[in-house]
């Protein structure tokens, strides 16, 4: 399974989802996408991405004001 860790640390709402969504277009069904981000609007926005687009919000984890996202490419994506 394809990992890839991306770091968006002081982008602010809506870019850190917006990479992110960009990121995982390139990525395999299946393979997952690490995101860090220090915007707090960041852990709503991956919550509503998410459900919007049916990949798998896998985890959300806080420390020291930086927030990781992990997420999941869901299987029947289409690559671009």
């Amino acid at each position: 399974m394809s990992e890839t860790t991306i770091d968006l640390s002081g982008l602010t709402c809506p870019l850190p989802v917006l990479k992110a969504n960009k990121a995982l277009r390139g990525m395999p069904p299946g393979a997952r996408l690490t995101v860090i981000a220090t915007d707090p609007a960041s852990v709503a926005d991956f919550h509503a991405y998410a459900k919007e687009t049916g990949h798998a919000l896998v985890s959300v984890s806080e420390q020291k004001g930086a927030w990781r996202f992990t997420l999941r490419r869901r299987e029947d994506a289409p690559t671009t």
